[in-house]
């Protein structure tokens, strides 16, 4: 997969709300967050289909555009990326990068154990 850049991650956010999606659609939704330009969108969009991150099909005069991944499966690509670019893979270094800057909140803190939790019990 091609590197997706923010403002196309923007769009692809917009169409995993519910797809198929036409273009007014998820420009519709887009503009609830914040001013987009119709053009804009399209050519977005266009670029998409390129990477193949969406694919569309014809209905009557419009097109239905649908993502070719979850958002979760994109998240967790993306997340390891991040991870082993800036910290070597160790998400340890991130982790306290944000205890240390008191970016944590008690629930973030609840269930990083929750999950810390989980995972030992399943690999023991």
């Amino acid at each position: 997969m091609q590197e997706i850049s923010k403002t196309e991650f923007e769009v692809l956010d917009a169409l995993w709300e519910g797809y198929p999606a036409s273009a007014n659609t998820i420009i519709e939704r887009l503009n609830q967050h914040k001013s987009w330009h119709d053009k804009t969108v399209k050519t977005l969009l266009s670029r998409l289909v390129k990477k193949q991150a969406i694919e569309f099909q014809k209905s009557n005069r419009s097109y239905l555009y649908s993502p070719l991944f979850e958002r979760e499966s994109y998240l967790n690509k993306e997340s390891k990326s991040l991870v082993r670019r800036l910290f070597n893979g160790k998400v340890a270094p991130l982790v306290a990068g944000f205890a240390q800057g008191n970016d944590l909140t008690k629930d973030d803190i609840d269930e990083l154990k929750m999950l810390i939790s989980n995972w030992e019990k399943n690999n023991d």
